[in-house]
């Protein structure tokens, strides 16, 4: 059990809840019945979830798919906020740094957006309101003139100094992926430097964020050889301060795929991750490969909930979880939309 300086009361109630509200998200089977159903029936079950607030309040603004969309991504945000207020002590400022990546995220997809000429209703639909930045300060953001004012006028200043040194040059290349890559290394040091802080309650959460950082440069490895060439945005992406080091990925990437396999096995010590890697020995589309990382990910989450079950383990757990259940709903509420079959489907769904 996880020691904390305040007395484990709040951390047992914290807990608690967690591994209640995680009890209550869709279970795999139920995923696999979802597969098998029509639009209008799946759509007729979404609405009698716990979606259902967030439907009526937004159905008279949204229809359709774009309805059940705009529904979920507002009620994660607002679970997300609940979360927040619910964490006691240091677990409120870990979670709080944990969810920094909503940030990352909504930003990007503002200045990706804006540069290919979506309208602000269309980017607004796909923003998630979960981290530091709320809903009224990512629709003051859309409402800009341009992508230059957008960054501008950025709240969190560590981030509008990461992306303006290199907007000009993305810009004129059309890509942000060098600015992706600078504001996830700036988004994992954040949590590196929170797990080192000496607070009590940090073990469970260093070690997690540095199994989530391996997960990270191995997913992304997989997509560099699916790409088939390395680009100089590519050689700077690898991530610091996980269990293997870049220097290991950058020779990885054009290895053949059994010494992959083979030398990420010696690094990593997850059984979970273990098993998933071993699987890959098969050439498998990236979709695929993502997913199976995934899964083991959420596995090896559960685990550590189980070792420290009164630390933040449970709660980041639940999080995660959350998350999966909207982009999944999300994925077969498109796919179905799409006439995508169930096996198909079923690809994209992480369980």
């Amino acid at each position: 059990m996880t020691e904390v300086s305040s007395g484990s009361a709040p951390y047992i109630y914290v807990s608690t809840r967690m591994r209640v509200r995680k009890s209550k998200l869709i279970a795999k089977d139920e995923y696999r019945r979802m597969l098998n159903m029509g639009l209008p029936e799946f759509t007729r079950l979404v609405e009698e979830m716990e979606y259902k607030r967030e439907i009526d309040e937004l159905s008279s603004s949204f229809s359709g798919v774009d309805l059940i969309e705009n529904a979920m991504s507002w009620n994660l945000a607002k679970e997300y906020q609940r979360i927040i207020n619910l964490a006691p002590g240091e677990l409120k400022g870990f979670t709080r740094d944990y969810l920094h990546k909503w940030d990352i995220q909504n930003i990007l997809t503002i200045l990706r957006g804006k540069q290919l000429g979506f309208s602000e209703g269309k980017i607004k639909a796909v923003l998630v309101p979960a981290g530091a930045l709320d809903a009224a300060a990512l629709d003051r953001m859309l409402s800009e003139s341009s992508i230059e004012r957008v960054v501008e006028t950025l709240p969190i200043k560590a981030i509008s100094d990461i992306i303006s040194e290199k907007l000009s040059a993305a810009l004129e290349k059309k890509s942000f992926g060098e600015i992706e890559n600078d504001l996830y290394k700036y988004y994992y040091a954040t949590l590196l430097k929170a797990g080192h802080g000496g607070m009590m309650g940090a073990d469970a959460f260093l070690k997690y964020v540095v199994f989530e950082i391996d997960i990270k440069n191995i997913t992304n490895l997989f997509r560099i050889r699916a790409q088939g060439a390395l680009t100089s945005e590519e050689q700077k992406f690898w991530i610091e301060g996980g269990n293997i080091k870049p220097e290991e990925f950058m020779r990885l990437t054009g290895a053949p795929l059994e010494e992959v396999v083979d030398s990420l096995k010696k690094k990593v010590k997850a059984p979970v991750l273990l098993e998933a890697l071993e699987a890959l020995r098969e050439k498998k589309p990236v979709y695929e490969i993502e997913s199976s990382l995934t899964t083991a990910q959420l596995e090896q989450m559960n685990r550590m909930s189980k070792r420290h079950p009164f630390s933040i383990s449970p709660l980041l757990v639940y999080l995660e979880r959350k998350k999966y259940e909207v982009s999944n709903l999300r994925a077969l509420a498109r796919g179905k939309q799409a006439g995508l079959d169930a096996e198909t489907l079923e690809h994209y769904l992480v369980m």
